[in-house]
């Protein structure tokens, strides 16, 4: 089986301008905890296709859950034992493999079942605060606002690649990141809701030199900037002398970046911050969306050095 899915070049799918994204819905087999099997998604956009997953070429002194290789179309691509990582028991044999793509690296995750593809809301996915095991950036009400809807858990995909490759990011790349410079008493504010990524961004944004708070969602980011012109008012000042741009994420719960962009642009407090978006979706699809609602830059996980040029370039242009 070979299902491409052609998310790629359908941003009327995925991100239309009511806020909405398609969700992959799987399962992974029964789990360890409740021994029922449990609904899982990863954002239709990440996901290149779905095969049955050809010989696996086992690597030696491999990390725990990487299962090895598998040659699609004549890539070699890693495996991940998703089910493994995640405490659960397959029951079927299928050897269903998601083959995606995300901040410009192709991977694939074992799963035990393809459920179907759903589309959402974003205000639909809320934040996995409680998330004990680290995986997840969020859960999926995947019926909407009716009182008994169905969960789906959504997978942190970064933290999972960095949990198994803990040496495949390019950290040694901070070393070069050119210094920035910010007008006088200002700082980036920057919203994320993987915890790995936030990680990431603060070691490149501390190596650039530059103050910053962090947030975890476009909704969190959005009332911190509400508070953050309510002070400067109180001062005589704006908004704009107290952030120098904001820096955000796409897929986020509660409010994603689209959202956050679009309400920064068309609130008049927040007239004169530039918006930068910073995500794993590289696409032409996500970046002409990103640039509609009226971002400024559009820049792509995790490249720390054409991250420091797009804060530089649009802190001038600004």
């Amino acid at each position: 089986m070979s299902t491409p899915l052609n998310t790629k070049t359908a941003p009327s799918s995925s991100h239309t301008a009511d806020s909405k994204f398609q969700l992959l819905l799987f399962r992974l087999g029964d789990s360890a905890g409740s021994g029922r099997s449990e609904l899982f998604g990863i954002n239709v956009f990440k996901v290149r296709e779905i095969v049955v997953a050809p010989e696996i070429t086992s690597i030696v002194n491999a990390p725990a859950h990487a299962m090895g290789l598998a040659n699609v179309r004549g890539q070699l691509i890693p495996v991940i034992d998703l089910p493994a990582l995640s405490g659960c028991v397959p029951k079927t044999n299928s050897k269903i493999v998601l083959v995606t793509e995300f901040a410009r690296t192709t991977q694939a995750f074992l799963v035990d079942e393809v459920v179907e593809i759903i589309q959402l809301d974003w205000k639909h996915l809320l934040a996995a605060d409680n998330n004990s095991s680290g995986l997840l950036s969020g859960v999926a009400r995947i019926d909407g606002d009716v009182a008994d809807s169905r969960l789906a858990q959504v997978l942190d995909v970064e933290q999972i690649i960095r949990n198994v490759f803990p040496n495949s990011q390019t950290d040694s790349a901070n070393s070069n990141i050119q210094k920035i410079k910010l007008p006088e008493g200002t700082s980036i504010l920057f919203a994320d809701d993987s915890a790995i990524a936030r990680m990431l961004v603060e070691e490149s944004l501390k190596t650039m030199g530059v103050a910053y708070s962090a947030v975890k969602n476009g909704k969190e980011a959005w009332e911190r900037l509400g508070q953050i012109h309510s002070d400067a008012v109180n001062h005589g000042k704006r908004a704009k002398d107290e952030v120098a741009l904001v820096l955000t994420d796409l897929e986020m719960p509660e409010m994603d970046g689209f959202t956050l962009t679009r309400s920064i642009k068309n609130d008049s407090r927040f007239a004169g911050i530039p918006v930068i978006v910073y995500s794993s979706l590289t696409g032409s699809a996500s970046e002409g969306h990103a640039s509609g609602v009226g971002a400024d830059a559009y820049v792509a996980k995790f490249e720390p050095n054409e991250l420091a040029n797009a804060i530089s370039t649009t802190l001038t242009r600004g």
